[in-house]
């Protein structure tokens, strides 16, 4: 009852709130000597539309998100200026500002809305969307000489790992696999014309054994609808499966990824208890010992709280593991709940790192704040390189 009768006393007082601000508000306005044209009219009136068509109506006639989001995002160049904090402290509880440099447009235009379409029409995922990946607008807008991208999901959305990075959603057990998903994401790509498509998938630690099978089904309807395509298979660690690699390896693939993450002192931090830092090492490891020619690759995120000795490291051990490709990007908390940014890692230093890669002998090296595992700018560069193996 004490709860209850203090419920309603909180009420009277917020209304009673409210209808002071509002008259407030008219008597400022009609003092002005100003007549209030239609949008104050919305919000200075005395009370919401009881109408449900008028609510509706009210929300209707409200700005619209271009006009809300007025000005230019920054550019690169501007880094040098910002004075903002880049780096939490021990004592800090507060998120860090997302310097101009990490900043992107709201995405939009037709190829951004048509390949949308496509993927719900077909009941399909990408990591672009579930992990919230800040390049989407770029990727999947395309431009006068680019086509549109995307990376497909397999596996549905719902992830079986609980890595603190990562905004896929997790369960235990995840729905059962959509039989019809591998024809319909081949059929996806042969109607966007695609010449280079990256794969990846949730973690289904439930079903470990039919991972592979999947990733070969796709490979196999791909090639089938278009056998010139290049495909790019971004895999789990497949518990460290050698028989679930060498499937993949095998399969007719043209790159085969998978991420480290982070350095090895974070890695128990960062990644689910089930990621190992070794185990994923072997796995590059045994894709390339499986079929020396096939392309490797895999990814760094950098502003966990990663000393440069350790991302050197880093670096060596997937070079010794045979990994020809490495990309290095920022580390972007997707929520509140996810482990929180410690440090916004500045051009030039991102630029030191590619260096580094380049002199270690990585075929590729991309580093850059806003660089990831599937970014096209890579996937380009692969095309070429792939192509010229297969001339000689």
């Amino acid at each position: 009852m004490l709860r209850l009768a203090l419920f309603h006393g909180f009420n009277r007082i917020r209304l009673k709130w409210r209808r002071s601000v509002q008259e407030s508000c008219d008597s400022a306005s009609l003092s002005s000597g100003i007549s209030p044209g239609p949008a104050e009219m919305r919000y200075y009136s005395s009370g919401v539309p009881k109408s449900k068509k008028q609510r509706k109506e009210l929300i209707a006639e409200g700005p619209t998100l271009e006009e809300f989001i007025d000005g230019e995002v920054k550019s690169d160049t501007t880094w040098k200026e910002y004075t903002g904090k880049l780096k939490r402290e021990a004592k800090d509880r507060e998120r860090l500002r997302l310097p101009p440099w990490l900043k992107r447009e709201i995405p939009i235009g037709k190829n951004f809305s048509k390949l949308k379409e496509d993927l719900r029409g077909l009941n399909l995922s990408t990591v672009c969307e579930e992990a919230r990946c800040p390049n989407i607008g770029e990727c999947w807008g395309g431009n006068d000489d680019n086509v549109a991208t995307a990376t497909i999901m397999l596996m549905g959305d719902t992830c079986t790992r609980g890595c603190r990075f990562c905004s896929v959603k997790t369960a235990r057990r995840p729905p059962p696999l959509d039989p019809n998903e591998p024809v319909n994401t081949a059929t996806a790509i042969a109607k966007w014309g695609l010449d280079y498509v990256v794969m990846t998938s949730v973690d289904r630690d439930d079903i470990n054994h039919f991972v592979s099978p999947r990733f070969l089904d796709f490979i196999f309807d791909m090639r089938w609808q278009n056998p010139s395509i290049l495909v790019e298979c971004l895999v789990p660690d497949f518990r460290g499966d050698e028989k679930c690699v060498e499937n993949i390896a095998k399969s007719g693939l043209d790159v085969f990824a998978h991420n480290i993450e982070t350095v090895e002192e974070l890695t128990w931090l960062v990644r689910d208890p089930r990621a190992k830092y070794r185990q994923s090492l072997a796995v590059l490891e045994h894709a390339k010992t499986t079929v020396p020619t096939l392309v490797t690759k895999s990814s760094i995120m950098l502003g966990l709280g990663e000393k440069d000795e350790q991302v050197m490291q880093t670096l060596k051990d997937l070079r010794s593991s045979g990994v020809d490709c490495v990309t290095l990007g920022q580390y972007m908390q997707p929520t509140k709940r996810h482990i929180k940014v410690t440090e916004y890692v500045t051009p030039d230093k991102y630029q030191h790192w590619e260096e580094v890669g380049n002199d270690l002998g990585f075929a590729y090296t991309a580093s850059g704040p806003l660089v990831r595992s599937s970014y096209r700018a890579g996937e380009f560069f692969l095309k070429n390189l792939l192509e010229k193996r297969k001339e000689e």
